[in-house]
């Protein structure tokens, strides 16, 4: 290798030009990168607008999420991921080089392409991790490394995964569940199921259908849980109540009517209760002295799904272990992937993990 190549490995181009590093976390319903010493630069909804006939990008992220159930018949807005791992390839190489683009524009043709570190589900197979990384590749990373997202996510949290003692998470995103035990900087056991903060969409807008006789689309199921959602009662004892629009089921004409935080707890049940049976599986895999280690110190619950109203205390009632959610849920994947770029040591072992 010469002396330039070995520059450039390290980050260095001509005239002195150093490539934009990047973290990514790549989730079914959004996708966050960060960049060293600046932070979360992008953070938009993992969705694609494209022309059906030329297969074109029209719109990427919040523009293209705008479209969704609007676009004419030879348009469509597309969900590239699917539980956490790539449907479309096409479409997801061209969501990540519009958001790569987008949080650090190349000036100059000879700069170097970046580095990245990408989070993939603990369950995805060995094809799935290969998709992610193709991907990276052709949107245009110089490298890609891939990490597990519950690792990545205890290392945003500051949890001591590098210690001999047992951290336990609970990941919910938008496609998958993960749940991992870490020690001494590696994940010991794991599973990933593949219902999520979607899989709740998808309940609640069944459950108003059958109730209410109301269709709704998916970003106002969104909206319903988010505003209104919870698993428990409210901790100020106060119900909420929510005037939502959609068609009736029966005519197809408009209809608008008042939903409860009750009707919307009573559709969270079953997917929720399908995540505690996860966990609880989960547990029963690790040894007794980390299990020790994590009733002493509790389980991390992370993620977008992981803020849903009541689901720690939830949790904490079904699984018998203090369960408590981060308070940086939304961006601990992203900010763990970030402190893997930023450290060599974890860069290698993270390389070598994947493979």
């Amino acid at each position: 290798m010469s002396f330039l190549d070995s520059l450039t490995d390290f980050g260095f181009g001509m005239g002195g030009q150093m490539s934009t590093d990047m973290a990514i976390d790549l989730g079914t319903a959004n996708t966050l990168v960060a960049i060293p010493g600046e932070g979360i630069v992008v953070n938009e909804p993992s969705v694609v607008a494209i022309e059906k006939a030329t297969h074109r990008v029209l719109a990427v992220g919040h523009e293209a999420k705008s479209m969704i159930n609007h676009t004419p018949d030879a348009f469509s807005a597309e969900h590239p991921l699917h539980d956490g791992v790539v449907a479309d390839y096409d479409v997801t190489e061209a969501m990540i080089s519009a958001f790569i683009n987008k949080a650090a524009p190349r000036k100059y043709p000879w700069q170097p392409k970046p580095r990245i570190v990408v989070c993939i589900p603990c369950g995805a197979t060995s094809v799935e991790k290969r998709a992610v990384f193709e991907a990276s590749i052709q949107a245009g990373a110089r490298q890609a490394y891939l990490i597990e997202e519950p690792m990545a996510a205890a290392m945003g949290a500051d949890l001591p995964v590098t210690e001999p003692t047992g951290s336990m998470v609970v990941d919910i995103g938008g496609g998958t569940t993960e749940v991992a035990v870490i020690s001494l900087g590696g994940i010991v056991t794991s599973s990933s199921l593949r219902l999520a903060g979607n899989r709740m969409d998808e309940a609640i807008a069944m459950h108003l259908r059958d109730l209410l006789g109301i269709k709704i689309g998916e970003r106002t199921a969104e909206i319903i849980k988010i505003k209104i959602g919870s698993i428990l009662p409210f901790e100020d004892g106060r119900e909420r109540d929510m005037v939502i629009s959609g068609q009736d089921v029966i005519t197809e004409q408009p209809k608008e009517v008042t939903i409860q935080s009750e009707d919307v707890r009573a559709a969270l049940q079953a997917p929720i209760d399908e995540m505690v049976t996860h966990i609880k599986e989960t547990f029963k895999k690790t040894n007794p002295d980390l299990a020790s280690d994590i009733i002493q110190n509790g389980i991390l619950l992370t993620g977008g799904g992981g803020l849903l109203a009541g689901l720690d205390r939830y949790l904490t009632d079904k699984l018998e272990i203090p369960v408590w959610t981060s308070p940086t849920a939304l961006t601990n994947v992203v900010m763990g992937c970030l402190k893997v770029l930023e450290t060599p040591q974890a860069l290698r072992q993270t390389l070598m993990r994947t493979k």
